[in-house]
């Protein structure tokens, strides 16, 4: 499946739930692999923050990624949104601190984008498929399951004791849910929250207008009054009365609904389409991105051994010792190469094993026996003067010679007893 983007340029405007503050954004066309970047229009600043987990700076009611000295609030509904519709590269541009709030739901981010329509580019889909389960449970008690599945399904419970408003359960077994019907659930808050998130000095900017407030018995009028008159608001004895009116939910499980969107949102943040059955019992931001960066070091760990060679040690080697030296011609203690176990005409894969007999460990070092970095690379350089030798005629009458290094990073060390698998492909 190949990458999308946005057709043209669509912008909302509307005041960031946590600042107060009435803010632009904008979502743009971007190239292949661009990715989903934000980028602050008011601090002079050019730098993209990448929509990515190891960015996030809080999670405090709501999910916030920073770079350096430029932040963005709430993103989570906007991520849902482009999560949702397959956008796998946009730019996003704000001119202020949050994304804003709009009805407390992402319909409007899903009806505008699909509106303005989509782009199918050129580059394929980057791809996270779980091959393993993960669990995650934190002192909130949010827990989290995810298990290896063919497509992103999700399950979700909330449980707010006799509070709880609604069916608890939402689930997802198809991406196209999360736009038809999640992202019209609205955030909500508990009437006791509204104080304490007063206090704390956030939801500057919310209102019975972009959430669901739920008056609970634990909060008196005069209390909800204080914290209504800390955040500014107008009117407050008419506030006052439409809480305890209560509100009509747009669905039997919008509570659940919108955690669920909040969960999409949040797992967006791995960069990639998910592929995975996830199960989250109380679930919130914090728990949220805290289970994201487990998945998304699994991920990590996929790009990194990608191509990774399975290496049989009892299989019979395409070429042994002897065989390789009459394609090479180092000589002890130079040959650093002992097999090769594949071979194709933009391919090849080597192995080398180390023990302490390696005549250089006499020196490299005394009591403390490790392989050099560029005795690394040159056994890298050796495996892949196979591959060039093999498109030659009489390979025994040509040398080969290792011309630069570029880029070149050793993240282990390697001691006696360790086996280098060489892989080398033919990029030109």
């Amino acid at each position: 499946m190949k990458q999308q983007t946005v057709s043209k340029k669509v912008t909302w405007s509307g005041i960031g739930l946590h600042s107060g503050k009435k803010c632009e954004v904008s979502v743009l066309p971007a190239e292949d692999n661009f990715g989903i970047k934000f980028r602050r229009l008011d601090t002079g600043s050019d730098g993209w923050i990448p929509a990515d987990v190891k960015y996030v700076s809080s999670t405090q009611r709501s999910t916030s990624l920073r770079s350096g000295m430029n932040e963005v609030m709430t993103v989570e509904h906007l991520l849902g949104a482009l999560y949702g519709l397959g956008i796998d590269n946009a730019q996003v541009e704000v001119d202020g601190p949050e994304i804003p709030i709009l009805d407390g739901s992402g319909r409007d981010f899903v009806r505008d984008l699909t509106d303005a329509g989509l782009s199918i580019q050129d580059a394929d889909r980057k791809c996270f498929v779980l091959d393993e389960v993960v669990r995650y449970k934190d002192d909130s008690g949010a827990e989290y399951l995810a298990v290896p599945c063919d497509e992103l399904e999700i399950d979700v419970l909330i449980d707010f004791g006799n509070k709880t408003v609604g069916r608890p359960h939402a689930s997802m077994r198809k991406r196209e849910e999360i736009c038809n019907g999640y992202a019209a659930s609205r955030t909500f808050v508990y009437s006791e929250d509204v104080i304490r998130l007063a206090e704390a000095g956030l939801i500057k900017g919310g209102h019975i207008d972009n959430a669901v407030v739920i008056r609970s018995s634990d909060t008196s009028d005069s209390d909800l009054e204080m914290a209504l008159a800390k955040l500014g608001k107008k009117d407050i004895a008419g506030l006052v009365k439409r809480i305890n009116q209560g509100f009509e939910l747009h669905s039997d499980n919008e509570l659940a609904g919108h955690k669920l969107y909040d969960l999409v949102g949040d797992l967006a943040l791995i960069g990639a389409t998910i592929k995975a059955s996830i199960w989250a019992k109380k679930p919130g931001h914090t728990g949220n991105v805290a289970f994201a960066r487990k998945l998304k070091e699994i991920y990590t760990r996929q790009l990194r051994l990608k191509g990774k060679p399975a290496y049989d040690p009892d299989a019979e080697p395409l070429y042994d010792t002897s065989s390789i030296m009459s394609f090479l011609p180092h000589r002890y203690p130079f040959l650093l190469v002992d097999k090769i176990i594949e071979l194709s005409d933009t391919h090849v894969v080597g192995v080398k094993n180390l023990t302490f007999n390696e005549l250089l460990f006499q020196g490299h070092f005394p009591n403390n026996p490790v392989f050099p970095g560029v005795l690394q690379m040159e056994a890298l350089a050796q495996t892949g003067g196979i591959l060039a030798l093999n498109t030659v005629d009489n390979p025994s009458d040509w040398d080969t010679y290792f011309l630069k290094m570029e880029n070149v990073k050793f993240k282990k060390k390697v001691v006696p007893g360790d086996t280098l698998i060489l892989k080398m492909e033919l990029l030109s």
